[in-house]
């Protein structure tokens, strides 16, 4: 069964972007870097969770 992202914390920067995504248990799912041009197409193809997002 795979379990489905339920928050991400979001760093933003100029060009490249942190992600973290846990599930609901606090399982890591995901922890990436994302380019600028990548992130929208990132999140469409989430389900609807809680983001959290730092910027300095």
């Amino acid at each position: 069964m795979e379990q489905e992202v339920a928050t991400v914390g979001l760093d933003l920067a100029k060009n490249v972007f942190q992600v973290h995504a846990i599930a609901a248990d606090g399982a890591v799912l995901i922890r990436r870097k994302l380019r600028r041009a990548e992130v929208l197409r990132f999140f469409a193809g989430l389900s609807p969770c809680l983001v959290g997002m730092k910027c300095a």
